[in-house]
């Protein structure tokens, strides 16, 4: 188990949403020089005869000054609030076979992209094609409320194309602040959210353990998801204590606190980019249209960022690599 952190995080990422609701300094709006930029790369990787997947950074050449903002954003998120919101990209000007060349584009200039299941999914579209009644239906392709969670890399990103017919707010949470609030209030299940208790799907075919907290080398990680913690105990045939449901409890009373969450209606052509070891995400309910073309739809982005922070040995599972493989990663 790494040392538990006895001091509350003051830095930039232990952030509240209920300060940031009343600000807009989190919110990077593109110049249309920035936007002329991403145009032209696309233009590039058309006049090839190329298309998303095949095509690489030197294939998407972008300009000094924007190559600078895009460093600036990878700094903010490993180093400032841990998130970004980037708006600006017109993006009814474009196909989605277009949308997906730019936004793996960019990815491409901001880290590297991961497969994100095993299909092997370098962009994952978010859209309500799934049948709740089917127990291999992940929620993230209906129209439910999707929990607070972290995902399997580095840095998660998000691409509007298309807003629901109502709902669907994304939410967000420092899970630092959420630290400071159990270090202060509650420090006596401190201790429970160091210790390695077993997660589904961290690229096992069983639950692997993990922290939910880890400290290392001066920086906090965190892992969350509630349903997938109890599903880790279920499958290896145990039961979480007493004191292991009321931390848990305390957990999610907290990350669903106005005071700490951050709501925020994605407008098409917004980006959203967190990352995953300080931001948890989610996303409210949401009614849909009948016609799947109109259906709300991100484009989801999975990145290996080149300045992430190093974790600690009992926190597995990063960019997608099964836990047991993390020791040579």
């Amino acid at each position: 188990m790494s040392v538990i952190l006895k001091e509350k995080i003051a830095s930039r990422v232990a952030w509240k949403g209920s300060e940031l609701a009343r600000r807009e300094d989190w919110i990077y709006r593109l110049s249309e020089a920035s936007v002329a930029a991403l145009d032209q790369a696309l233009n590039a990787v058309q006049q090839r005869g190329l298309a998303f997947p095949g095509f690489t950074r030197a294939d998407f050449p972008i300009p000094d000054f924007l190559a600078e903002e895009i460093r600036g954003f990878a700094d903010e998120l490993e180093n400032g609030r841990g998130f970004i919101v980037i708006r600006g990209l017109p993006a009814e000007r474009y196909t989605e076979d277009e949308l997906s060349i730019l936004y793996y584009g960019l990815g491409l200039h901001m880290g590297t992209p991961v497969t994100q299941n095993e299909r092997g999914d370098l962009l994952g579209r978010v859209t309500n094609v799934g049948d709740l009644n089917k127990k291999t239906t992940r929620v993230y392709e209906t129209n439910a409320y999707l929990p607070y969670h972290t995902d399997l890399s580095d840095v998660v990103g998000l691409l509007s194309i298309r807003k629901a017919k109502s709902g669907g707010l994304s939410s967000l949470v420092s899970a630092a602040a959420i630290y400071n609030e159990i270090l202060e209030k509650y420090p006596e299940y401190m201790g429970l959210f160091y210790r390695p208790i077993y997660f589904a799907h961290l690229g096992e075919a069983l639950p692997s353990l993990s922290p939910i907290f880890s400290q290392h080398e001066g920086k906090l990680a965190c892992r969350y998801l509630r349903k997938y913690i109890e599903l880790g105990q279920e499958l290896r045939g145990l039961q979480l204590s007493r004191v292991e449901v009321e931390a848990f409890n305390l957990f999610d009373t907290l990350i669903h606190d106005q005071e700490f969450r951050l709501d925020m209606m994605m407008e098409p052509g917004d980006m959203q980019f967190c990352n995953n070891y300080v931001v948890m995400h989610s996303r409210t309910h949401f009614e849909d249209h009948e016609d799947l073309a109109q259906r709300r739809k991100l484009l989801r982005l999975w990145l290996k960022m080149p300045n992430a922070r190093t974790l600690a040995p009992e926190f597995p599972g990063r960019n997608g690599i099964p836990a047991r493989d993390m020791a040579g990663a």
